[in-house]
Order: structure tokens, then C-alpha cells, then sequence
């Protein structure tokens, strides 16, 4: 029997990306603020499916693709029902980031700015490059994404430089439709290596989610990255 999903934000681009690829979950419930503009077109193959804003039963994993707040929500929501979650939003502040790591003390959570298994890859080897250049490398964290996107420097950008041992010079560019483009380079004497993950489509972030729920649906309580979902592979 496949597991049971819940998908929260799941009139944005991102929810409706996720639910078409979750083939193996049964979907069983799509949330969204009340009021959305997408809201009651979001699934019209999947007539049966009700949209409402609160996660009213047990389902056995949630993914959410909305905002912090909504997603502080439904993890309260989570904590009170046993329910494991994939947390994809981005922009949590400080204080934001504490209320998730101590619903993770109840719940298995996974939190991560992106959800892209390149981009934990990239993630995991920055240590051990920037050791294996040493300090006299510049290091410059450049990301593009599309004009609409709201935080900068972005979640992504933020999580790499959190990887290495000194602060990198952070770029940040908003440009029409990109999807997302981060390129950490490393500038040294006479040489520079630059290393580049560009995502050509949103389906790369779902089908990351998606291994994160599996992994998470067999993972104990505690706060989980993607670099805790790719090192299970």
C-alpha cells in the first residue's frame, strides 16, 4: 500500500509540480490559505482531493512547499498528529528556525532550503575543497533566480556558505524566469575553480522532496538535512 502525502502550499508552482510526480504516495490532502488565487483549479485530474488549510487527519508524511509561516503551521499541525515532514520552504528567520528544530525534538523533519540532490552534493564537497585550497582562495557564493523571488542572498546561498569555515563574498541576481543558478568559485594565485549547479526545471526540487519523504518515513525523531537523505542512498 503506498504511504499517504499531504502537500501544503499546494496551489503554488512547486504543489502542483509535486503532486503530479508523487506516483508513488497516495495523495490525500492538498492545503492552501483560504483565498488563494489558484485555489479549486490546483487539481483537476484529482477531482476527489480537498483543498482546505488545516491538516485535519493523520496522513503519514507532509511536504510543504509554502512559506514560513504557513509552514510553522502545519508542523504544530504535525507534532499533534505523529506526522513526519519535508519543510521546503525558505526565509525563516532565526527565531523561526528554533520553532522547527523543536518540533523536530516530537517529529522527523526534514529541513532544507533546497531540496535538490545536486545541490546537497555541492553542499557536502565544499569542505573538503575549500580545505584542499587553503586560505589564500577568495571564495565568492553567486546565485541567480527569477525576478520574484523575495529573500536575498537566497536559502540556497545561505546553506553553502553555512558549509564553509569563513564567511564567502555573497552575489545575489534576480533575472527573469531562472529557476535557480548557484556557482561557488574559488579564486586563487593564477588559477580559479568554480564549481556550478543550474536547475533547468522545478521538477528537480519535487523529485528531491519526494526522496526525502521516503527517507523520513523510517527516520526517528530529530532534525534531518538533505545531506542526511543523500548519504542514505
Amino acid at each position: 500500500m503506498a504511504a499517504t502525502l499531504a502537500i501544503n502550499g499546494a496551489c503554488g508552482r512547486m504543489g502542483r509540480t509535486l503532486a503530479s510526480m508523487a506516483e508513488d504516495f497516495e495523495v490525500v490532502a492538498a492545503l492552501e490559505r483560504r483565498g488563494h488565487p489558484a485555489e479549486g483549479e490546483a487539481y483537476p485530474a484529482i477531482p476527489r482531493l480537498i483543498v482546505g488549510s488545516r491538516l485535519e487527519r493523520k496522513v503519514d508524511v507532509l511536504i510543504d512547499f509554502s512559506s514560513p509561516e504557513g509552514a510553522l503551521e502545519k508542523l504544530e499541525q504535525c507534532v499533534g498528529l505523529k506526522v513526519p515532514a519535508v519543510i521546503c520552504a525558505t526565509g525563516f528567520t532565526e527565531g523561526q528556525r528554533r520553532s522547527v528544530e523543536a518540533a523536530a525534538r516530537t517529529v522527523p523533519v526534514v529541513f532544507s532550503a533546497n531540496m535538490s540532490v545536486g545541490v546537497g552534493l555541492l553542499a557536502r564537497i565544499l569542505p573538503e575543497v575549500e580545505a584542499a585550497l587553503g586560505p589564500e582562495f577568495d571564495v565568492d557564493v553567486v546565485e541567480t533566480h527569477h525576478r520574484t523571488k523575495k529573500d536575498a542572498p537566497s536559502g540556497t546561498a545561505r546553506m553553502l556558505a553555512e558549509r564553509l569555515s569563513r564567511p564567502p563574498k555573497s552575489h545575489s541576481l534576480r533575472s527573469g524566469d531562472e529557476v535557480g543558478e548557484h556557482r561557488v568559485i574559488f579564486g586563487g594565485p593564477g588559477e580559479r575553480i568554480e564549481i556550478l549547479h543550474r536547475a533547468t526545471s522545478r521538477e528537480v526540487f519535487a523529485r528531491g522532496a519526494l526522496r526525502a519523504a521516503r527517507f523520513v518515513l523510517s527516520a526517528p525523531k530529530g532534525l534531518y538535512s538533505m545531506l542526511d537523505v543523500i548519504a542514505k542512498a
